[in-house]
């Protein structure tokens, strides 16, 4: 899981789909099973998987049109300098908005209670979405900015739906209530604290800098 926090791929490479530097692996392939079983469980409104669809198509239109890969040569990771600090905040981010949700959702389906676990449910939808957009955004060899595009926009999408979570179990009192409030904090974190005061400004300033370095 990457949740727009992972070691950020190489942005300067030839943007033909393909499926290199893993694009099916393990994690990845999890992410899309659990998109299908999630989708297929009648529990994801039909404005959330729009909005999937939606973002598939305009990642690979602002590539054509706004942000086009600008050279086939890599260069090194922004946060290349911070990796272990990086894994450490990632794997934080998987257990907080997956594998503890995901158990959670578990649990509620075993105990029949399906009413009471569907508000958990967009989220995790959302943030396995997220995981196969990037790989996509990666394997693909799409420009910096696009690769920010898939986290900054799913990040700011799934607060609203870690909200409608949050407002479930506060009616409830259920064990649900820490785990919703847990992502509430750490996504909202991520988003405001990291990708759009970081990340952003950091991914916009190498992508341009390598502009002006080819037009010169």
């Amino acid at each position: 899981m990457s949740g727009g926090v992972a070691p950020l791929p190489l942005p300067n490479e030839k943007p033909s789909f393909n499926l290199r530097r893993g694009f099916l692996s393990f994690q990845n392939l999890n992410a899309a099973a659990l998109i299908i079983i999630l989708a297929a469980s009648g529990m994801v409104g039909i404005q959330d998987i729009a909005f999937v669809l939606l973002s598939f198509v305009y990642m690979f239109f602002i590539a054509k049109i706004a942000f086009p890969t600008l050279s086939t040569t890599p260069d090194p990771p922004i946060f290349s300098d911070h990796q272990l600090l990086l894994t450490v905040y990632v794997s934080i981010g998987a257990l907080i908005g997956l594998i503890l949700p995901v158990a959670y959702i578990v649990h509620g389906v075993l105990e029949g209670d399906k009413e009471g676990i569907k508000a958990a449910v967009p989220h995790v939808f959302l943030l396995a979405c997220q995981v196969l957009m990037e790989a996509v955004s990666f394997s693909g060899g799409f420009s910096l900015p696009v690769r920010v595009f898939v986290p900054v926009v799913y990040n700011a999408m799934r607060m609203y739906a870690i909200l409608d979570w949050v407002k479930s179990e506060m009616m409830k009192g259920s064990v649900g209530r820490g785990i919703a409030m847990g992502n509430m904090v750490f996504w909202g974190f991520n988003l405001f604290g990291f990708l759009l005061p970081v990340y952003l400004p950091k991914a916009f300033k190498k992508y341009y800098a390598d502009n002006k370095d080819k037009d010169s």
